[in-house]
């Protein structure tokens, strides 16, 4: 899992390394980007009628490279993120008892496809790899277990990039985020997230 995240960071260093120097002064959208990240994030610990969610505050930062082909961008980008949310829930397994499912780091590498709208304006769609810790905790009859997993998943999510000049920009997005089943605990997690992001290019 983290070696997928690397190799999606090595590439996008190998893109960078690659691209003409002039294409990073040559379009807004072009080149290597820093960013940092704040939003909301609503955590779902299952699906259907009986889920628990709880809403929280997204932050984070994240790197990418993007390169022009006309008017499509094509990037490369990881991100590292924390939250707030945590979900609670009663009654799982027999009355009174309690289910905590608390977000902790989360680690993402993906690839974007952009669409100029104008030339301060682009549109883009995103997917990629996710690895999120989670801290579940059940208790029943005064006794708590808390058990700590790393699981794995996917994100899918669309946004809208504004420069500002051509080394600064903001963006709002939205993401979806799924994750791999936990352990003991037989749910698997899933996330929406609303995102901001101001960032520089070089």
């Amino acid at each position: 899992m983290r070696k997928l995240m690397l190799a999606a960071l090595a590439t996008s260093a190998a893109i960078a390394a690659a691209a003409p120097a002039a294409a990073q002064t040559a379009q807004p959208f072009t080149g290597f980007r820093v960013e940092g990240l704040i939003g909301y994030d609503s955590l779902n610990d299952r699906q259907g009628q009986d889920k628990s969610s709880s809403d929280g505050v997204l932050y984070g930062a994240a790197i990418g490279y993007d390169i022009p082909a006309g008017p499509v961008v094509l990037g490369a980008e990881g991100e590292i993120s924390g939250s707030s949310s945590d979900t609670r829930s009663n009654g799982i397994r027999v009355p009174g008892d309690e289910f905590r499912l608390g977000a902790g780091r989360d680690l993402y590498a993906g690839a974007r496809v952009g669409y100029i709208i104008s030339p301060v304006a682009m549109g883009y769609l995103k997917g990629g790899y996710t690895n999120a810790k989670f801290d579940a905790r059940y208790t029943t009859a005064g006794v708590t277990t808390s058990n700590e997993q790393e699981v794995g998943g996917y994100r899918l999510g669309a946004g809208l990039e504004y420069a500002i000049s051509p080394n600064t920009f903001v963006k709002g997005e939205y993401r979806y985020s799924h994750y791999d089943e936990l352990d003991g605990v037989g749910i698997n997690p899933n996330r929406h997230q609303l995102m901001a992001g101001l960032g520089l290019r070089f």
